[in-house]
């Protein structure tokens, strides 16, 4: 569970993310998921990122993708997940911020 700042329940001032755990998807698949802890430590870097800039994803997860697609077992991916417009324009806005042109 990603907290944010300000976050009452938080017991120091860095911004926490998830570093542990295994989707659930995960956890049954008969198929060996590869990338798994590659996708597993981009979440978190990026959640970690976020919180800096007092941004939220809430459902921001790593997912496999099905196991049918392909001959070859496809690799975890970071899903995103859902957010409210609010936090797409913060995100939008540290984005435009920290581009190059």
């Amino acid at each position: 569970m990603t907290t944010t700042p300000g976050d009452p329940d938080r017991t120091s001032g860095a911004p926490t993310v998830p570093t542990t755990g295994t989707p659930t998807a995960l956890a049954s698949s008969p198929v060996p998921v590869p990338g798994v802890g590659e996708a597993l430590d981009a979440r978190n870097a990026l959640a970690l990122s976020l919180a800096v800039a007092d941004i939220e994803l809430p459902a921001i997860d790593v997912r496999t993708p099905w196991a049918e697609v392909g001959e070859h077992p496809q690799p975890a991916l970071v899903h995103l997940g859902v957010c409210s417009p609010a936090v797409a324009r913060a995100l939008a806005d540290v984005i435009r911020k920290g581009a190059t042109p």
